[in-house]
């Protein structure tokens, strides 16, 4: 079967059977899917046998880049020796344990003890449960109210979901539920206080100290944030203000998660941002860059008081939560083959590479359809506007992440398209120099197509 035959079969296959996630479904049977065949380092090559640099990490997640034997060989090993082991029942394996021991060791202060997921949205989902727990423990069990942050994401588990804050996730869902609140973010570009740095984290403290109020000091439990607001369009706060909403939970006694799952490993410099905000959150998720997309996991790493007290209060007692494939020996196997790639210098990369990608999209700035540029390390967005002055956002009718992400695609890029119009930038922390001036040079070559758009030009100021 010749490679356009196979292409097309595939392509009908999709169509007819498989569900994507968060879609349209009536859309993708539309547009029918692109199908990736191969990858090495940052780029990602497709059926058709197209190459592109993948500006994206496959979803925030492939920081270590693509094509590592190493990693291939830890996996095929642990499956060939023991390629399943619960934790039920006291029983373990050596890489899990392994593992737990070295993220405990990486992470800040007193977060010692790791709980392992699937992935991102099971371990924001699992901290809820951990969270609860502790609180009844402590013989507070009205503490059941969260907060978290507008334009936030914290997975797409239906608790997740609903502390997520973004509406295509709560549409015909049912949530948030009326446990679940939100404070303002901090998006400086759009701040009705403008960018003034200080203002902005005064706020926000105002903000979320009067939500508890409002709610109830002995009611609220925890507080959840990312150190810079992801799927919302890449929202980077203030300096000071990770600290800022960290001290005022600690004053009002709520618990503070750092929701890390695409910070985490290396995307904004260190092993993790709260190192860069100098903190200890009292939870800590993370995920993707755990194992680099290799294969599924994820991370509750939860700090010494919060484990104590729910030892302790459950004492002889089994704690009620845990999934069949939490700890499972490959995807430990191949996080700890990916850590030791992350140390042997693709840390060290991306921290150099970050500096260029932020050097040379800072240069989109005199486009006339950029309005902001932002980011942290490997981390960034470049934000568009048809009015620099009056901030004014793509149109929704041209269905600016449809197509912005097609223009991207055909000059051999691949970033995340918002629908506000928002380019989203987390490449492989392995890029070279020339394919980072590769990322930047190829958006600005999908700006200039825009702006000679015709309807891009009846709407531009």
């Amino acid at each position: 079967m010749g490679r356009e035959m196979l292409t097309n079969s595939l392509v009908e296959l999709d169509r007819q059977h498989l569900v994507h996630p968060v879609s349209s479904f009536r859309g993708h049977e539309a547009r029918g899917v692109r199908v990736l065949r191969s990858a090495k380092g940052a780029t990602v090559t497709d059926s058709e046998g197209r190459e592109l640099l993948d500006g994206f990490a496959g979803l925030w997640c492939v920081n270590a880049g693509y094509g590592h034997e190493s990693v291939v060989e830890a996996a095929a090993e642990q499956m060939r020796r023991l390629p399943y082991a619960t934790g039920y029942f006291d029983l373990g394996s050596e890489p899990p344990i392994r593992l737990a021991a070295a993220l405990a060791d990486r992470a800040p202060g007193n977060l010692n003890h790791v709980y392992f997921t699937l992935g991102g949205s099971d371990a924001v989902d699992s901290t809820i449960r951990f969270v609860r727990y502790y609180w009844h423990a402590l013989g507070q069990p009205d503490r059941d109210q969260f907060i978290s942050v507008e334009q936030g994401y914290h997975g797409s588990t239906t608790m997740g979901a609903g502390l997520t804050a973004l509406p295509g996730f709560h549409d015909g869902f049912g949530v948030p539920y009326a446990w679940q609140h939100k404070i303002s973010s901090h998006y400086l570009y759009r701040n009705p206080l403008g960018d003034d740095p200080q203002a902005v984290i005064d706020a926000s403290v105002a903000e979320l100290r009067a939500k508890v109020a409002a709610i109830g000091e002995d009611r609220v439990a925890a507080f959840y944030v990312e150190p810079i607001q992801g799927s919302g369009g890449v929202l980077v706060p203030p300096a000071g203000w990770i600290k800022a909403m960290r001290d005022l939970c600690t004053e009002l006694g709520i618990l503070f998660v750092a929701d890390e799952v695409i910070t985490g490993f290396g995307r904004t410099g260190p092993i993790f941002a709260s190192a860069d905000e100098g903190i200890v959150p009292d939870l800590l998720t993370c995920a993707k860059g755990l194992t680099s997309g290799y294969v599924p996991m994820g991370a509750v790493i939860m700090s010494d008081h919060v484990y104590e007290v729910i030892a302790e209060g459950a004492g002889a007692k089994a704690v009620g939560h845990g999934f069949t494939y939490s700890a499972h020996p490959v995807s430990a196997a191949v996080a700890l083959e990916v850590l030791a790639l992350y140390e042997g210098g693709i840390f060290e990369n991306g921290i150099r590479a970050g500096k260029r990608l932020m050097a040379g999209l800072e240069t989109l700035r005199d486009h006339p359809l950029v309005g902001d540029v932002r980011g942290r390390g490997m981390l960034a967005a470049v934000e568009l506007v048809t009015d620099k002055t009056l901030k004014t956002p793509l149109p929704a009718e041209m269905q600016p992440a449809t197509r912005l992400f097609d223009r991207a695609w055909e000059q051999g890029l691949v970033i995340r398209s918002f629908a506000q119009g928002i380019f989203g930038y987390a490449p492989p922390l392995c890029c070279t120099d020339e394919e980072i001036d590769e990322i930047v040079a190829r958006t600005r070559k999908v700006l200039d197509i825009t702006l000679d758009d015709p309807e891009m030009r009846a709407v531009l100021r």
